[in-house]
């Protein structure tokens, strides 16, 4: 056998990655899709993906396919689980890692390239019908955000730079679906000190223009190597 050749006995998967990238507006949680260009299921709307290439990290292919389908990057991003049902995909038998990204709308000129007729963003309780087994993809993703925003800070990631507390509060209600009682909350967060007051006011309301806010990331750095715990 001729050296640095290998021969393997067993068949091996094919290896891609798929992105749940959640955004937030006044009214909703947003879900970022493409729409497929290419079969299967072409036309079909479909969560930014493709196969991972032999010299690239897992990490690097989520981003990679971001950028070149969507047009988006610099998101927080992680790993989220990994899909192996048999027959998750026609072409062949497709292992897919799974990740969930968070992203400020404000942030991404969303664009569609490289095999994507069309990208949007997409109300979380109004999806169109998703190629493969995306559907559960969403919903496993949508769990580990509602559960991750309770005990970590990653919703300020889809916030803007400086917000209002009722800015931060409806987030906090749209992700966990539930309405919460503003004293109570507003005295919870405040509490843990990670607010910066600034000496900005919202800007174009109707209504009294409240404060805005940023978070220190670098205290909630420094609190959290010492055991702090965020949790709402």
């Amino acid at each position: 056998m001729t050296a640095g050749l290998h021969s393997y006995e067993y068949p091996r998967a094919a290896l891609t990655v798929d992105c749940v990238v959640f955004g937030l507006d006044e009214k909703d949680l947003k879900v970022l899709l493409i729409q497929r260009r290419l079969t299967p299921f072409q036309h079909a709307w479909a969560l930014p993906g493709g196969f991972v290439r032999v010299d690239e990290t897992l990490d690097e292919a989520a981003r990679r396919e971001l950028a070149e389908e969507a047009g988006v990057t610099d998101v927080y991003l992680e790993q989220l689980y990994t899909f192996g049902e048999l027959d998750r995909d026609p072409r062949e038998r497709v292992v897919t890692v799974a990740y969930y990204a968070l992203a400020k709308l404000s942030d991404h000129r969303i664009r569609a390239a490289t095999d994507a007729l069309g990208v949007g963003w997409f109300p979380l309780e109004d999806l169109p019908a998703l190629a493969f087994d995306h559907v559960n993809i969403v919903k496993v993703a949508t769990e580990r955000l509602r559960g991750k925003v309770r005990y970590a800070p990653v919703g300020f990631e889809l916030l803007p730079p400086r917000f209002s507390l009722t800015q931060l509060q409806r987030l906090y209600e749209i992700i966990l679906g539930t309405e919460l009682d503003k004293r109570n909350f507003r005295k919870k967060i405040l509490s843990m000190d990670l607010l910066v007051e600034t000496d900005e006011m919202e800007r174009g309301v109707r209504h009294r223009a409240a404060r805005l806010y940023r978070f220190d990331r670098r205290r909630y750095d420094k609190l959290a190597r010492s055991g702090f715990s965020f949790a709402i």
